[in-house]
């Protein structure tokens, strides 16, 4: 599929989603959108690998199967090679024409089967592999809501009509060189993301941002036995680093039910297998679910200074990801909890890079004595990247880049890359070009120092500004104005008199024909 096909898509599927949008709220829609692509996507890939099991049968099209025997056989098979099941039934293109069916012959109502087949998949998964995968996935999908409709038939038309749009729409799961679909969920998420203020921040980080911290932590590498983020939201930036190298397994954990559900759809849409992802939900901090794991890459783009227990709950004191460092991060800014997380996660050959706010560079009291302990005792600490302000949904603050490694071969300076001048705007927002990707992956990659854009330092420098990471302090982006020629000003106002002076006499002139008075 080429890319003017692929943006014809997303702009396709743009348009059906906002058939759904009625009085809702962006993350309210969002829900439902996504949900029935998932359900269209399930359903045409149990249809696609149950004919592939019935090449050398009589009955070529699983749409015609019936036979009780058969059904079974491909159920079997289907769920360990998918991971769910699916009846021809029950398929998504059955529904939208059962739904747009005429109804002086047949019924076209569909809630009722919607919400059953929905929760067949899920039922289908009970006791397999693949059963925390698929556990109440669909559970955002309340077919019941008003906002859909004020009655069950006004709810039955807009559903039945979106379903028909998007029965007419080709995935293309057959090219398997292209992720079609998968490009236009992401499409969706950001269109999504954009709408919905304060809130996108939860489950989407811009691609830009993305490409560059899975960009540095695959540097040097073509394959990765594990990726992890611990506030995974959608799953975005897990899948950006599986666009850079291959990667075996990813891991991930979000306290938002809803955010998790979409990236757990997000995973199986980009045609991870059930088995290659685990996904977790709850509070990071609080109730860490792969702590006994350590990962080879690590990317995250944790909520910028969100409160957490800290020393309000004693056992942060003992907790070995917290402890050696002498304090606890405040309870009013977890930044560097999750730092302290995620290093504790790193495997001792592994790279992480995350977004944080610009604070945790400066700030003193707790977070000073962590940031000292990180870059003195720990020396994990391998470049910091200032990015552009007012680049991400929901926020317009600056924000920096930390990559850090337990691996470190430059283990005696720190690179810093100042970005926060090279953007472009696109409409109320700024984002980073390709251009500027590159320059700032390549900067980092070859650790160049850049007059006014980048600068090596040495740890005895960053002891001498008392482990103050401020990127100002390394970085000298300040532009001298050009002097200011004061006798070239003098001209110009010189000539600047004189035309006023003339003009006057214009005026003057004028209103001595129309017998007035001048009006100075």
């Amino acid at each position: 599929m080429s890319e003017e096909q692929k943006k014809l898509l997303q702009t396709q599927l743009w348009a059906i989603a906002n058939e759904l949008r009625g009085k809702m709220d962006a993350d309210e829609f969002r829900d439902y959108i996504l949900g029935f692509i998932f359900y269209k996507y399930l359903s045409e890939k149990q249809y696609l690998y149950a004919n592939t099991l019935l090449e050398t049968e009589d009955i070529k099209d699983y749409i015609n199967v019936t036979d009780k025997d058969d059904l079974e056989a491909i159920r079997e098979e289907s769920l360990i090679k998918l991971g769910y099941f699916l009846k021809p039934t029950e398929l998504f293109s059955a529904m939208a024409k059962k739904g747009n069916a005429n109804t002086e012959t047949e019924s076209n109502f569909i809630l009722e089967d919607l919400e059953r087949i929905l929760n067949s998949i899920e039922q289908s998964t009970m006791g397999t592999e693949s059963e925390d995968d698929f556990n109440q996935l669909f559970e955002d999908l309340d077919l019941s809501s008003t906002k859909l409709g004020r009655s069950a038939d006004k709810r039955n038309e807009l559903i039945a009509k979106v379903l028909l749009h998007l029965d007419k729409i080709d995935f293309a799961l057959e090219d398997t060189e292209s992720d079609v679909i998968g490009d236009a969920y992401e499409y969706l998420i950001s269109q999504f993301a954009s709408g919905a203020g304060k809130k996108a921040g939860e489950f989407y980080t811009p691609q830009q941002v993305s490409k560059i911290l899975a960009q540095i932590v695959t540097s040097g590498k073509k394959r990765l036995k594990n990726v992890y983020d611990p506030t995974c939201g959608s799953g975005s930036l897990l899948l950006r680093v599986a666009r850079e190298v291959e990667v075996d397994e990813f891991y991930g954990q979000e306290l938002n039910r809803t955010t998790y559900n979409l990236c757990r759809m997000n995973m199986i849409l980009h045609d991870v297998h059930y088995r290659q992802f685990d996904i977790r939900q709850e509070d990071t901090l609080r109730e860490p679910q792969h702590k006994e794991l350590r990962f080879e890459a690590i990317v995250a783009n944790p909520p910028f200074s969100a409160k957490w227990t800290g020393k309000n709950n004693p056992l942060n004191e003992n907790d070995d990801r917290f402890s050696q460092y002498g304090k606890l991060a405040p309870t009013s800014k977890a930044d560097f909890a999750f730092l302290q997380h995620m290093i504790y996660q790193l495997a001792d050959n592994g790279t992480m890079a995350c977004v944080m706010p610009h604070g945790v560079l400066f700030r003193g009291a707790a977070e000073g004595v962590i940031r000292k302990y990180l870059i003195n005792d720990l020396n994990y600490l391998d470049a910091v990247i200032g990015l552009p302000p007012n680049i991400f949904f929901g926020t317009s603050i600056p924000t920096s880049i930390l990559v850090l490694s337990k691996c470190r071969v430059h283990d005696d300076n720190i690179l810093f890359i100042d970005t926060s001048k090279e953007f472009e705007k696109d409409g109320n927002k700024n984002k980073l070009s390709e251009e500027h990707i590159d320059k700032i992956v390549k900067t980092f990659k070859e650790r160049q120092t850049i007059d006014k854009y980048s600068y090596v330092a040495s740890l005895e420098e960053i002891v001498e500004n008392d482990y103050n990471l401020n990127i100002p302090r390394y970085v000298d982006t300040f532009e001298e104005e050009k002097p200011i020629d004061l006798n070239a000003v003098s001209d110009q106002l010189r000539a600047l008199e004189n035309d006023i002076n003339e003009t006057d006499k214009t005026i003057a002139d004028f209103c001595k024909q129309l017998d007035i008075k001048t009006p100075f």
